[in-house]
């Protein structure tokens, strides 16, 4: 494809979308004054595992660490420590912070800053599992087995210490160099097996292109965001979690009582369909081979594989949290993931999202033998109520600050042609969808490109006012 000089845009405002969404700014001074005098209200019961050697890994930058992990290669398979920070011991459930935090829901994230869930003295310092500092947990112990299968798991409160702060790009070049940490020494073996087990289960997991928004000195550009196998074997480490989490919640003898986080099978005939695709673009798809299998396989930068993984986002669709207290139907459609092929929980970050304060709170219960704490059982219905419609804000947040990136950044080249690769043909009346790799861009296109092919194409509008780009195929 022809490159182009780095095209970056002028300042970007995106104050305009944090109006538009209305998303809160400062925190009442009320709720900042409970973060700051926080205490941890199960100081005095909890089992010190200061012993074990945690690590973080996290995005450059970041402050609020929810996870630390310990991960060792053991003589019949693996030994998981998972600390997650222990939201429900410094929060007061009737509190002001509790209200605020009800209300927001979760963390948003904007190219310039966030708007955080709670307040930075406490998501960013008090309650972040920086390194050095004890801190209040909810300790996760997994035992695995040779091929990475958990055979035992339970949580409880505990302090421990995070030893060092790592990165994505560390973790991978440490990998590459034979250095890791030694505890996370057996990572990489580790995700691969549970990369492996996810396939057979039927997880799919998707590779498309993900823009992301950089500042470039007072300007912004779009870039691909990078993505390193270290951030797929972490991935690994919460995803194992949240399977545990609903495991412990649908396994517990009495009243159904927790929250799952689910998606439906994906519609009748659509990996057919995809088929039938693979099969017109002579892509080989072995007979009885899984959809995410068969996905991972792809080799992400060729237009064949872009346009199957952008027609694969139609099996993953309907995402939403499921409430067990209020499912009458518990067949297994209804409590999946189906993206993750099994049951599946949000437990491993409650700085940044409201429902894992909940979750962890039935699991550390159910694990103990005691009975749910009635601050869960009152408002658990609220908080999902909160993280449905707050998810729904976050998505349209997210692509808003993407769209006013793009318009500003692609205005000063109307008329400009580019080198697309079409992800999908026009069909009826909707438009034929091309990636642009410089800048990395997906958008809508008139005429009629075909298919699975890089064309050129020309920019026909970019509007900062109303967020929309435009471009053309053909005369």
């Amino acid at each position: 494809m022809e490159l182009h000089p780095r095209i970056v845009s002028a300042p970007v405002d995106f104050g305009a979308i944090r109006s538009e969404f209305g998303l809160a700014s400062d925190y009442p001074a009320e709720a900042v004054s409970e973060a700051r005098d926080a205490v941890d209200a199960f100081a005095g019961t909890r089992v010190d595992r200061t012993d074990i050697e945690f690590v973080t890994i996290d995005p450059p930058g970041a402050m609020d660490l929810d996870q630390a992990l310990h991960l060792v290669r053991t003589d019949t398979g693996f030994t998981l420590h998972y600390a997650i920070a222990d939201l429900g011991a410094v929060i007061v459930p009737d509190g002001a912070l509790a209200r605020e935090s009800l209300a927001r829901g979760q963390t948003f994230y904007l190219p310039d800053g966030t708007v955080p869930l709670h307040p930075p003295v406490l998501s960013e310092d008090a309650a972040s599992l920086l390194p050095g500092r004890d801190r209040p947990a909810a300790l996760w112990t997994i035992e695995l087995d040779a091929a990475a299968i958990p055979r035992s798991v339970t949580v409880t409160r505990a302090l421990v210490r995070s030893r060092q702060r790592l990165d994505y790009a560390r973790v991978q070049a440490d990998a590459d160099a034979g250095t890791l940490h030694p505890s996370i020494a057996a990572l990489p073996e580790f995700g691969k097996l549970r990369v492996e087990d996810g396939f057979d289960r039927g997880a799919i997991s998707l590779r498309l292109p993900a823009q992301d928004v950089v500042r470039d000195g007072g300007n912004w550009r779009l870039e691909l965001e990078p993505r390193t196998e270290a951030d797929d074997w972490n991935e690994q480490v919460s995803l194992l979690t949240g399977l545990c989490a609903a495991r412990i919640m649908l396994e517990h003898k009495g009243t159904p009582l927790g929250l799952l986080r689910t998606m439906p099978p994906p519609p009748p005939g659509a990996v057919e369909s995809m088929r039938r695709t693979a099969a017109a673009l002579g892509v080989a798809w072995p007979e009885g081979m899984p959809v995410g299998r068969f996905l991972a396989g792809l080799d992400a930068n060729s237009a064949e594989s872009l346009v199957l993984m952008s027609e694969a986002t139609s099996l993953l669709r309907g995402a939403g949290y499921t409430l067990l207290a209020e499912l009458d139907d518990p067949s297994p459609d209804r409590l999946t993931h189906s993206a993750i092929g099994a049951p599946y929980a949000h437990v491993t970050a409650p700085l940044r999202r409201l429902a894992d304060r909940f979750t962890t709170e039935i699991c550390l219960a159910h694990c103990a033998g005691t009975e749910v704490p009635g601050w869960v059982l009152d408002g658990l219905g609220a908080a999902v109520d909160t993280m449905r419609r707050t998810d729904a804000v976050a998505g349209k947040v997210d692509r808003a600050c993407v769209d006013l990136t793009e318009a500003t950044v692609l205005r000063p080249r109307l008329g400009t042609p580019f080198d697309a690769v079409v992800l999908r043909a026009a069909e009826g009346s909707r438009e034929a969808e091309i990636f642009v790799a410089d800048p990395p861009i997906l958008a809508r296109c008139t005429g009629a490109p075909p298919e699975g092919h890089t064309v050129r194409v020309r920019l026909t509008a970019a509007d900062p006012a109303t967020r929309t780009i435009a471009f053309a195929y053909g005369d």
